[in-house]
């Protein structure tokens, strides 16, 4: 009896001891191996901080070598791996070298800031705000047809013009479109957003530092104008008596 009490005591103490033994090292093997790289670490340059968040580590595709670059983008939307060039000709077509992210966003930012400082001075001039409104030529443009800027959209696109400016853009950006495409093939080195569009050289004979500094006055009035036309917008739609300059 006693003998077999002890080895049922035994035996149960050897089930309890293999309860708690580590799992064999081909399951830890293939579990370590089975990890996915993190794709934070792509993303990322863990050696630098953000000069404009600098609780946060530097996003990798900024490295401050565009003008009015400072390492701002706190939710790391330049360092997503995509290739943009996809949204302008299928990869069906032909296969190309690709559009970086943070080049696309480049492209995106400076179109968005100079059709910005167009539509604020655009915007300001219709309601008089340099001393006198200014118009074009023609009744269907006149201050009685139209009293101000905020009920301009709906005039004109009742009138017709509009719609010749709906074609005009969609040429523009069809030749754009084209510029990005012979890009992403290799067969043009541009920096984004330049078009070689200079008709007073504001450019012609400054030297690299000159010609940065350019930059960066116009990424940095372009942002401005950017906020500027979105504060404009709002203040007018907020009553009828907000629609007409000073818009207060």
């Amino acid at each position: 009896m006693k003998a077999t009490l002890a080895v049922s005591l035994v035996t149960s103490m050897a089930g309890s001891a293999l309860a708690f033994a580590p799992a064999s090292n081909s399951k830890a093997s293939i579990s370590s191996n089975a990890m996915p790289d993190r794709m934070w670490d792509s993303m990322v340059d863990k050696t630098e901080r953000s000069k404009a968040c600098p609780w946060l580590p530097r996003p990798a595709a900024l490295d401050g070598t565009m003008a009015g670059d400072v390492g701002f983008d706190p939710f790391y939307l330049s360092s997503i791996p995509k290739n943009f060039a996809g949204f302008i000709q299928p990869p069906s077509w032909e296969s190309t070298d690709g559009l970086p992210t943070v080049y696309w966003m480049r492209e995106a930012e400076l179109k968005h800031c100079r059709l910005s400082m167009l539509a604020v001075a655009g915007w300001l001039a219709t309601d008089g705000a340099f001393g006198f409104p200014l118009r074009f030529p023609g009744d269907v443009y006149s201050v009685e047809n139209i009293p101000n800027a905020y009920n301009a959209h709906n005039v004109l696109v009742n009138q017709g013009s509009m719609s010749f400016m709906l074609i005009a853009v969609g040429v523009i950006e069809i030749c754009s479109a084209a510029c990005l495409v012979q890009v992403s093939k290799g067969e043009l080195d541009r920096e984004a957003g330049n078009f070689g569009f200079d008709p007073l050289n504001f450019m012609k004979g400054k030297s690299a530092e000159q010609q940065q500094t350019m930059k960066l006055k116009e990424v940095n009035n372009g942002r401005l104008a950017m906020l500027a036309f979105g504060g404009i917008a709002t203040q007018t739609a907020l009553s009828e008596a907000t629609h007409s300059f000073p818009y207060v």
